[in-house]
């Protein structure tokens, strides 16, 4: 199309279309790709507010002629929602779970709807949809239904074209109908009332009685045929299903406008039996031995080459300890309605296959979390194995065949031994082995021309082995572009012609998803990378040194999963939790960036790192690093973020809040010279509001309020010989800016717990700082200077391996992960990461062993800071909060939304305040009014406080230090004094500034208030 076409079909589609009508670079380049090997750059894209609204997007594009692709969560492997198309995203506004019927077991579903959170609202009913594919926290029901999606709960489900009852369809000609099963008398009403709904009955009904006898012998009969279109579904002894015809159809045949399901009953009780065996061919033996003696609810494979994988990742371990003897494993789950009767499923299974519960290489669980987290670890198959440690690259392109599970172990040593002809180096095989459905990703060559041909050559030649084991080319992901082309060699020509035949009847003019299942692009074509993929490879200032020194292999970790489009649980990705938009979802970042490297003749973005695309897609990204520790392949984008803003504003001004916010370390300092001052200026009527335009504070915001004696005032007051470096009693307090100077009583409280527990505290006497508010502005330069003085600092300490306690997260987290990332091959940075430790972990690991943290006694609703979360984890706070017996009740609600800077800036308060709304601030606010509440981070403090839930969160060391001395009150106290106390005096609460003013310093009158309580 001219640009003049575009602009016109732009225009047509805003004046026409109830919804965002996006044709901008940085829309369109959030969606160049999905979770494949593909990548197009789409015409533009849509968000339709309704149904309704989603079908007059395509009558628009019938009238301008031009293609179209539904897409839902953008997860597909082979390529199916990746198009140059006008992509229609269903899933933020057509979400609705339109009726329920818990009778008859049945409900009606928009095509947007995520799976987990329609199984959320149907609970109340004790329903659920069957069908889980690995994706389920973020996959859309659309999107299930074009792809004929699966996952482990497959085994007593079924696929989803077995689940599906009718569907509301859309044909790109505008035909739109409910479809279904068909008896012939409804068949004949429909072609008696003539019409295009006429000639699409005739037409189908004729194609399934020519091909009748093709479809019965060319079909495979197991149980995971996904490949090709359902024609199956439209013989007569299969009712002529329309609806079931069209599932999997992948978009090409028609727009699922809304969707009748079946549901099922939720299990009552699950047990999970594990199996070991010496590799994962034995094991896949013995699939159809154990379906001799058992009807379970999954049976799920692992290998040993994946249970290495997260070794060496550090993932999953808690999983993998439980694991029994073995190479490879098979993990078979039975539900029921009783404990008593899923148990003996588990033991009469083992009775017939002679083996026992005791038995080395078997393991059993009948508790839900424990198989939870195994399964889980199966489920999480995909990350682990998409970027191994040895640093190759794997891909999909072969990762879904399936073969008759009878004959499974045969396919595999077969497969292993393509592998090896191809010289594909031990890639991890797993899956969904009851249904003989095999997973895995290979290191194919995508960036050389030799490479393609060799990946080519190994697809045909894989396809035509699972032809032999009269299997299918895919057993859930679909064909896209990764097997269209390969049909022929598993269906054969004639029924390849009559999936030609069906396409040309319902779309005549090739405009639904072109290029996938029937004429297809080649397996080799519009390829993400390929030979003439050359990017601009960047100078940096941070090294990447996990992704051997390179941005782009940075960028490229996130491979498309889709995990930071989870509605709730983990902090991964706050922004996208908020604006259910695909541009402010870690994905659509990354691909955004990628983008800007501009290794394609037709990349959407062009003007490298001075992008304004990039940059507004990154403007809303919090920093909260979820994704560092929640995306299965370590997609930091907090890292990127940070570098593409010290890159994008290289010799140019920035926004006020980077000096204002970026320099507060600076500030703080000079706040000493009059705090007071300082303190009434920030909140003085009118000044305060003056204050906030010019530093690019948001007008909603007010100001903490800086502690009128910071902590190294109150230390040097204090006095004491400074500890030997080298005494092992030694440990130093890091003075981070926040618990310094605006909540002092923390370091305070932290003297004096670590005191009590045998250590001598040194403090550094020269003002330092760790530089994570420049690293979070992009300030990079600034950063590493500070950094290098702040070495030189400690660096007695560091040669004398004294460790460093952290109080604020992201201050440690900074000396963890940051730093070395900025200056890899600095030896005391090196040194710091080893020696700097969380107040936890010192207490929890290195405190005498006869020393105890004092007994608390009380609930606790405790925020997790997304750094410590993502960097530190959050394992010895626990620990330590058992020890001193509180009741801690540890969110799982994600990010606080404020997040450093971001909720201060102008133009973020709005989404920073719906990212506390989504989880943080509602627990808070559900708390027992007696309960404490914790967090440990700056941030997650001023976000409560300032939040409307009328609480105020302590620091763990504020509730220890109190309970030491027996002074823990019994309901909510205020802040804890700042001002000088003795090794066992114990901290009174009092209402000085430092409280005040975080809790209580907004409007008029409030600078008034602050000078009478202080």
């Amino acid at each position: 199309m001219t640009p003049r076409d575009i602009s016109g079909l732009e225009a047509a589609l805003g004046n026409d279309v109830d919804g965002e009508v996006r044709f901008d670079a940085g829309s369109r380049g959030a969606y160049v790709t999905d979770g494949s090997n593909y990548r197009q750059v789409p015409l533009g894209v849509v968000v339709p507010r309704t149904v309704e609204a989603g079908a007059r997007a395509v009558a628009v594009c019938a009238r301008f002629d031009v293609p179209v692709l539904s897409r839902g969560g953008g997860t597909s492997l082979a390529g199916q929602t990746t198009n140059t198309a006008v992509v229609i995203d269903w899933t933020k506004y057509c979400d609705r779970l339109v009726s329920v019927d818990p009778d008859a077991r049945t409900c009606v579903v928009e095509p947007g709807i995520v799976l987990d959170a329609l199984n959320h609202r149907l609970a109340v009913h004790r329903l659920q949809f069957g069908p889980k594919p690995s994706t389920h926290s973020h996959c859309a029901l659309g999107g299930m239904i074009g792809n004929n999606s699966c996952g482990a709960s497959a085994q007593a489900y079924g696929k989803t074209v077995d689940n599906v009852r009718r569907l509301e369809v859309l044909t790109y000609d505008g035909q739109r109908a409910w479809v279904g099963p068909t008896s012939p008398g409804e068949r004949a009403r429909i072609e008696a009332g003539g019409g295009r709904l006429a000639e699409l009955y005739r037409g189908m009904d004729r194609i399934a009685t020519e091909y009748m006898g093709d479809i019965r012998r060319g079909f495979p009969r197991i149980p995971r045929r996904v490949s090709g279109y359902n024609l199956d579904s439209l013989l007569p002894e299969n009712g002529f299903d329309v609806a079931k015809a069209l599932v999997g159809s992948e978009g090409t045949l028609v727009t699922v406008l809304r969707a009748e399901l079946d549901l099922v009953p939720v299990p009552a009780y699950q047990s999970l039996l594990v199996l070991g065996y010496e590799d994962i061919c034995a094991a896949a033996d013995d699939v159809s031995h154990l379906l001799e003696h058992c009807s379970p609810s999954q049976l799920e494979a692992m290998d040993g080459r994946m249970a290495q994988l997260m070794r060496e990742e550090g993932a999953y371990l808690e999983s993998l300890d439980v694991l029994p003897r073995g190479d490879s494993w098979l993990m078979v789950q039975f539900s029921g309605d009783s404990q008593d009767a899923v148990d003996e499923q588990a033991h009469a299974l083992l009775r017939a296959v002679g083996r026992g519960e005791k038995d080395a290489n078997v393991a059993f669980s009948d508790n839900p979390e424990r198989e939870q987290k195994m399964l889980k670890a199966r489920e999480a198959g995909l990350g682990v194995t998409a970027r191994p440690p040895d640093d190759r690259e794997t891909w999909e392109g072969w990762e879904d065949s399936a073969v008759p599970p009878e004959r499974l172990g045969d396919y595999l040593r077969d497969l292993r031994k393509l592998f090896e002809e191809f010289d594909y180096d031990h890639p991890s095989l797993y899956g969904h082995f009851g249904q003989g459905c095999v997973h895995t990703r290979i290191p194919f060559g995508f960036r050389t021309a030799d490479g393609v041909a060799h990946f080519r050559r190994f697809v045909e030649r894989a396809a035509d082995l699972v032809a032999s084991y009269d299997g299918s080319l895919s057993g859930e992901h679909g064909d896209g572009q990764s097997r269209g082309e390969l049909l022929t060699r598993m269906f054969g020509e004639r029924l390849v012609t009559a999936f030609g035949e069906l396409k040309a009847l319902f779309d005549p003019g090739n405009r639904m998803n072109p290029g996938k299942v029937v004429d297809p692009h080649p397996v080799d074509g519009q390829l993400r990378l390929g030979p003439a993929w050359r990017p601009d490879t960047p100078a940096t200032h941070f090294q990447f040194p996990e992704d051997d020194h390179s941005f782009n292999r940075a960028v490229m970790r996130c491979v498309g999963i889709g995990n930071c489009r989870g509605h709730s649980g983990g902090v991964m990705c706050p922004s996208y939790r908020a604006t259910r938009e695909e541009e402010h979802s870690t994905r659509g970042r990354a691909r955004l960036l990628f983008e800007m490297l501009d290794g394609h003749a037709d990349s959407a973005i062009k003007d490298g790192w001075r992008s304004t695309e990039v940059r507004d897609a990154l403007d809303l990204c919090l920093a909260c690093k979820g994704c560092k520790s929640d995306c299965p392949t370590g997609v930091d984008m907090a890292t990127l973020k940070a570098e593409f803003l010290s890159q994008h504003y290289a010799g140019r001004m920035r926004p006020a809040a980077h000096y204002s916010m970026g320099w507060l370390p600076l500030w703080a300092r000079l706040s000493r010279l009059s705090p007071a001052l300082v303190n009434l200026a920030l909140h003085a009527p009118g000044l305060a509001g003056a204050g906030k335009r010019l530093a690019g504070v948001a007008a909603a915001r007010s100001a903490p309020v800086f502690a009128r004696q910071s902590f190294l005032q109150w230390w040097q007051a204090r006095g004491g010989d400074e500890p030997d470096p080298a005494d092992p009693r030694t440990v130093v307090l890091w003075p981070d800016t926040f618990s310094t100077y605006f909540h002092p009583s923390i370091a305070k409280s932290a003297v004096r717990v670590l005191e009590d527990a045998g250590f001598r505290v040194a403090v550094p006497a020269e003002p330092v700082c760790c530089g994570l508010t420049w690293i979070s502005t992009g300030q990079l330069p600034v950063a590493e200077k500070v950094l290098r003085r702040t070495l030189d600092v400690l660096r007695p300490y560091l040669d004398a391996g004294t460790p460093v306690i952290g109080l604020e997260p992201s201050c440690t987290a900074v000396f963890r992960s940051d730093a070395p990332e900025l200056l890899p091959a600095d030896q005391d940075v090196r040194r710091l990461a080893g020696q700097v430790r969380t107040f936890a972990e010192q207490l929890v690991h290195h405190a005498p062993d006869d020393w105890r943290p004092p007994r608390l006694a009380r609930h606790a609703t405790v925020q997790t800071h997304c750094h410590q979360h993502a960097i530190m984890k959050f394992d010895d706070d626990r620990e330590l909060m058992r020890r001193a017996h509180l009741d801690a009740e540890v969110l799982d609600e994600g990010c606080c939304g404020l997040a450093g800077n971001f909720g201060f800036e102008r133009g973020h308060h709005e989404v920073s305040m719906a990212v506390g709304e989504q989880g943080v601030l509602p627990a808070v606010r559900a708390a027992a009014p007696g309960s404490l509440v914790l967090a440990d981070g700056f941030s997650c403090r001023t976000q409560i406080e300032q939040g409307g839930t009328g609480r105020r969160a302590l620091h763990l060391a504020e509730v220890l230090a109190l309970a030491l001395d027996g002074n823990l009150p019994s309901e909510e106290p205020e802040r804890l004094a700042d001002r000088p106390h003795g090794p066992s005096r114990v901290l009174r609460w009092a209402t000085t500034a430092s409280a005040v003013g975080l809790v209580a310093a907004a409007g008029t009158g409030a600078a008034r208030r602050l000078r009478h309580r202080t």
